[in-house]
């Protein structure tokens, strides 16, 4: 048995894990690079694995930056099965065809813009819609094979609808014993909106665990939701307009829960609130047909005939054509605009912030994590000027940050899932900065549980090989198409 690692190494963007077992291949999440443009498409035109050789693919959730290279591998020649939760199917379905539209669609700009006839998109919407078709979708808690000598179930791991963390059970030939192998996927929080909490994995021999805020802790929903209140209150009072810049899945969804929950207790007065994102309009509409997934108090709020997401109820709508994003920079304040993208990196939330983030009446709200390099990220730094579409802008506009509302466990919440796992003997840190991943690994350590278990920070192109005595050594081979993601010159080529 042998863990390989890509994506998400060193790194938060582009998750993928080759898990080696009894002769097969399987892929554990397909995801896209994001973040800086330049940076971002570099790293996604070289795929790091032969895709014909890969048996199956596990899907831990729809996110993008964990599923959408699907369609790459499917035009590279992969022809296994898809393994996901059934709302992650649905998710899949509108967002791969969105990012395709959008791939498309920049593809075309650049051809005009540099005269250049091979600006092609990685994949198009053809190429999304064929993937979809070996999707195989799984309910939590029951047990699927996707390579001989295994058995996985699908655990809720509350970061966004559908996602799931892995349970895996492995009769690995190579050692000839039984292997309790645990990937979190993206580990969600405890009491967020909407969702279930996080199930705890038990009795883990290996575990691979996301480290997004492995140095840092979150507000708690509850202390936060009356600084959230007084903060709109303030733009409302001047008449400013709120620019939430916000992931179309769970994020778009949690912010209208919060909203509505506020109202119902007369905390803010109803404003127009318009959700500026054909993705989260249609998102949106998959959440109302997952309700398996929904934790109890979003279900009271259904009891008592209130309904977050309704589409054209009361003050909130949501636009769908370009012309109604543009008519809403005539629109009057005070007024709310949910829109993505979440880091600002692209969509229609670039427009609002163009036109807005030089008033100081403008109030922009962050609620969600902002790689390095992004637009996002400037505006939570404070960096000012900004450049919007390449050109300087002025930032006048108020800016507060909400990190609650993080669909990812904080550190207390990671080493409260890594403390409940067993006595492992190796522990796999992915998916964070490095600086996040260096103060986790040595939380880890600190573990009763852990105090024994060897604590791995794998570079990209990293390979580990299970032991007889299930302890994990890495490997003197390496990937070098993943090694050679982020080396120096490609970092020289990104800054050229």
């Amino acid at each position: 048995m042998k863990l390989e690692f890509s994506g998400a190494a060193l790194g938060v963007t582009g998750s993928k894990h080759l898990l080696h077992v009894n002769d097969h291949k399987v892929l554990l999440d397909c995801g896209l690079f994001q973040g800086h443009r330049k940076q971002a498409a570099l790293a996604n035109s070289k795929f790091p694995f032969e895709a014909s050789e890969i048996d199956a693919l596990v899907l831990s959730h729809a996110h993008i930056d964990h599923s959408g290279a699907i369609p790459i591998l499917v035009k590279k020649g992969f022809r296994g099965p898809i393994y996901c939760t059934h709302a992650t199917r649905d998710l899949c379905a509108i967002m791969l065809k969105d990012s395709a539209y959008i791939q498309e669609r920049d593809a075309e700009w650049f051809r005009k813009k540099t005269k250049d006839p091979k600006a092609e998109p990685l994949y198009t919407i053809e190429d999304a819609e064929r993937a979809m078709t070996l999707f195989r979708s799984v309910a939590y808690d029951q047990e699927f094979s996707p390579a001989p000598g295994t058995k996985v179930t699908f655990r809720d791991a509350g970061h966004i609808l559908g996602s799931a963390m892995e349970e895996w059970v492995i009769e690995d030939e190579d050692i000839n014993k039984t292997v309790r192998f645990g990937f979190t996927g993206d580990l969600g929080r405890k009491d967020l909106p909407i969702l279930r909490d996080p199930t705890q994995l038990k009795d883990l021999d290996v575990f691979i665990t996301e480290s997004t805020y492995g140095n840092r802790f979150h507000d708690e929903i509850a202390d936060v939701e009356d600084k959230f209140a007084q903060e709109v209150n303030d733009a409302i009072a001047r008449k400013g307009k709120i620019l939430i810049p916000s992931f179309a899945v769970e994020r778009t969804q949690e912010i209208l829960y919060v909203l509505r929950e506020l109202q119902h207790a007369k905390k803010i007065p109803a404003i127009p609130v318009f959700v500026d994102s054909p993705l989260a309009t249609n998102a949106t509409e998959v959440f109302r047909l997952h309700t398996e997934c929904f934790d109890q108090e979003l279900k009271a709020m259904f009891d008592r005939g209130e309904d977050p997401f309704c589409p054209d109820c009361g003050s909130l709508q949501f636009t769908q054509s370009v012309d109604e994003s543009k008519a809403l920079n005539n629109f009057p304040g005070p007024m709310m605009i949910i829109s993505a993208s979440g880091m600002c990196e692209a969509g229609r939330i670039r427009h609002h912030l163009a036109n807005n983030i030089a008033d100081p009446n403008t109030l922009i709200l962050i609620v969600g994590f902002m790689a390095q390099n992004t637009l996002g990220r400037k505006l939570v730094e404070k960096e000012n000027p900004v450049n919007i579409f390449g050109e300087p802008h002025e930032l006048n506009a108020e800016v507060q940050i909400f990190n609650a509302f993080s669909a990812h466990a904080d550190q207390k919440g990671l080493l409260r899932f890594a403390g409940g796992v067993g006595k492992s003997k190796a522990v796999f840190c992915v998916h964070g900065e490095e600086e996040a991943m260096e103060v986790f690994q040595g939380e880890l350590k600190k573990l009763g549980n852990l105090k024994d278990a060897e604590v791995f920070i794998p570079r990209p192109g990293d390979i580990f090989e299970l032991q007889k005595d299930k302890t994990w050594k890495k490997s003197e081979e390496f990937n070098e198409i993943s090694r050679s993601l982020f080396t120096e010159e490609d970092f020289t080529a990104i800054s050229a």
